[in-house]
């Protein structure tokens, strides 16, 4: 309910700009066609840790040969729309601040740390300026329900009670309420809700590995700020749209707050965007660095994958690496092969290249829970640190349950691009 309620006052908040744009009177226009005046400038901002990636064209499909003779993955010609993308997958530390700022919204709540609603109704908003001092006996009392029960403290440490820390947010159906049936509907029956434990499943490292001891890196690759600036993993697709939400509206509070236009969400890139950032404007190239392989002139490694037959530290890394290891490709953006898999927007169909548009294609697709297992698929990328190097290829394939966590899918961020190409204005 709270967030919904934050929603509300952004969105009022929009309204409220684009009422006063029109303002003036309207003697002033003297007739004439001027156009909506007050209008505010527009100057692009690249968000922080972004970079930006140019309108193009893309010959999405196989780079190589076809080792699978799937016969599914047709070559075809696409056209792109500029966007910015994180430089680095999303990392533990990034992630965190999102976790951090879901757990004291949760306390604030709790605690009644609510601001003043100077319009006069009943909208609560939190009151941001107050402290949490979670080492106060008095505070703690209050705050009990989010920890752990006595009897599950890990070394006697009182801990959080992850299953608590839950997002709240509405997504917006587009795609329905686009039909033509639809266009004078209550846009309210479009909203869905969203409940979503955005801790990540550190277990992933038990379960992913039959026979194998992994339990260092369940306690401590979250936590522990040796791997800060590594690629948050444990994180379902459905958490990863949670993250955007609010990374989109943490964002949008601030410029609203300072007066400057909003830019569009950040959401996850489609399958296409993903391919087309991947090979920095090298057409048809099998690798984010060219290719055709996967050493340089001097014999190193170029990517975090499983090089042979299970020499994992050949490459530099055992398990996964820094966010920014090795060389970017020549958008800026680092491991988009290897690393960890990343997901993306777009639904898994083996032959979506013999449908799909040619214009920003995409194929989503919201499956309810009693619908089929295949139709909860989700398309990966990238290829991860226990792949071989079939999968870190541009143009390879592969799917996940969207439902599923794992110790070698993490993801990034994009924003759509708003107004002209900077190559339009030469």
């Amino acid at each position: 309910m709270k967030n919904r309620k934050a929603f509300v006052i952004i969105f009022s908040l929009c309204i409220v700009i684009l009422s006063g744009c029109g303002k003036g009177s309207w003697e002033s226009y003297k007739g004439q066609l001027l156009g909506a005046k007050d209008r505010p400038g527009w100057t692009p901002v690249t968000p922080y840790g972004m970079v930006y990636v140019p309108t193009g064209v893309l010959h999405i499909g196989p780079s190589d040969q076809d080792i699978n003779n799937a016969q599914t993955a047709r070559s075809k010609e696409v056209s792109i729309q500029g966007f910015y993308m994180d430089e680095t997958e999303i990392t533990n530390n990034e992630y965190r601040q999102f976790v951090y700022y879901v757990r004291d919204s949760i306390a604030h709540t709790i605690l009644q740390h609510f601001a003043e609603d100077e319009s006069g109704g009943d909208i609560q908003t939190i009151d941001w300026s107050q402290e949490i001092d979670w080492s106060d006996p008095e505070t703690s009392e209050q705050l009990e329900e989010m920890y752990s029960k006595d009897g599950m403290k890990f070394l006697g440490v009182r801990d959080m009670d992850v299953s608590k820390i839950v997002y709240h947010y509405y997504w917006f159906d587009w795609k329905t309420a686009a039909l033509l049936e639809n266009r004078w509907k209550d846009r309210a029956q479009f909203f869905h809700e969203e409940n979503i434990r955005v801790y990540p499943d550190t277990l992933v490292w038990v379960r992913d590995f039959t026979y194998s001891y992994n339990e260092p890196m369940t306690r401590n690759y979250f936590g522990h700020p040796s791997f800060d600036d590594y690629p948050v993993v444990g994180i379902n697709w459905d958490q990863a749209n949670a993250f955007n939400d609010w990374r989109t509206k943490f964002w949008a509070s601030y410029r609203i707050k300072m007066g400057e236009p909003l830019m569009d969400i950040f959401r996850l890139p489609t399958e296409s965007e993903w391919e087309y950032a991947a090979r920095g404007g090298k057409k048809l190239a099998q690798y984010p660095w060219g290719g055709p392989y996967v050493r340089n002139a001097k014999g190193c490694i170029l990517a975090n994958f499983k090089p042979g037959r299970g020499n994992y530290p050949e490459d530099g890394g055992f398990y996964t690496v820094r966010g920014d290891a090795y060389w970017p490709n020549d958008y800026g953006l680092y491991n988009m092969a290897g690393n960890v898999a990343e997901w993306t927007s777009t639904a898994y169909y083996e032959n979506a290249t013999m449908f799909i548009h040619d214009l920003n294609p995409e194929i989503r697709y919201d499956a309810d829970d009693s619908e089929s297992e295949s139709l909860k698929r989700k398309t990966l990328r990238g290829g991860s640190w226990k792949d071989i190097a079939h999968y870190i290829q541009c143009g390879t394939r592969h799917w996940e349950y969207a439902d599923t966590s794992s110790s070698y899918i993490g993801f990034r961020s994009i924003t759509t691009y708003l107004g002209r190409d900077p190559k339009d204005k030469q």
